[in-house]
């Protein structure tokens, strides 16, 4: 990650919220900020999974902790804030990692239940975690939050209509709160991944029985999975102050996919 410079420049020291950083992406980004100097809060309901990215983090000479948090419900997630803030001193960035898979059923089948998980984790708590991370930024000298979309923000896949309406949403929220906020020195963008090689990916395409090469030729004009380290550069590139006239924008990380 040489293009990126000298990391040590913007993340030494630094506090980092990472959600969803029980495994894949938030995983890959939680051990990316780590090697980058910031000392990393990781954050999931998934408990045993976020205590290992915390064991790996240490083990390669980084600085982290783990806080449970089910980022649908407010108290929670105003809970982890201000651990962070009391544990590091502020909170400079926040990556906004928590989802839940898409679904595979027609919206008319889709029963109300359903509906209303999928937003409360996808989409709920992008606006909760935002909310608390950013009174936590004013209060200090301001930051970055970046928060994961999806390619399905721009372009809906057959079957998944909860999913795309969550990640629509991701965006529309992410732009708007970058008006609001980035005079007030805080920069506000979206990652939008495409296909990448995680847990959830894997086990979406065994329930509908895809073969990952077609799958993965269908859905990059490279033939192949993205990788979350890749998902972690865009990261960490977002926050870095290499994309300080970034602002607002949805990053897509897609290996093509919305080129076509």
């Amino acid at each position: 990650m040489s293009h990126l410079g000298n990391l040590d420049q913007w993340f030494d020291g630094r506090s980092t919220i990472v959600t969803g950083g029980s495994g894949g992406m938030g995983r890959a980004i939680a051990l990316a900020f780590a090697a980058a100097g910031s000392r990393v809060i990781v954050s999931d309901v998934a408990v045993a999974g976020g205590e290992e990215t915390v064991d790996l983090v240490r083990a390669a000479g980084g600085e982290a902790q783990f806080i449970a948090a089910d980022v649908s419900k407010g108290a929670d997630v105003e809970a982890l804030v201000n651990e962070a803030v009391r544990a590091y001193g502020g909170l400079d960035y926040a990556v906004n990692a928590a989802a839940i898979e898409f679904e595979i059923d027609y919206l008319a089948d889709l029963s109300e239940d359903d509906w209303d998980r999928m937003l409360d984790v996808n989409l709920k708590s992008i606006f909760l975690c935002m909310k608390h991370e950013i009174n936590a930024m004013l209060a200090g000298s301001g930051g970055a939050i970046v928060n994961i979309a999806s390619t399905n923000s721009y372009r809906p896949q057959a079957h998944q209509s909860a999913y795309t309406a969550s990640k629509f949403g991701v965006l529309g929220l992410t732009k708007s709160a970058a008006v609001d906020y980035a005079p007030r020195g805080i920069r506000i963008n979206a990652i939008c991944p495409g296909s990448i090689d995680t847990p959830m990916l894997r086990g979406a395409m065994a329930k509908r029985g895809r073969d990952p090469q077609e799958v993965a030729n269908r859905l990059s004009l490279i033939g192949r999975f993205g990788t979350p380290d890749e998902i972690a550069a865009a990261a960490l590139w977002l926050c870095s102050g290499a994309s300080a006239f970034t602002i607002g924008h949805a990053l897509a990380v897609d290996g093509g996919y919305l080129s076509r």
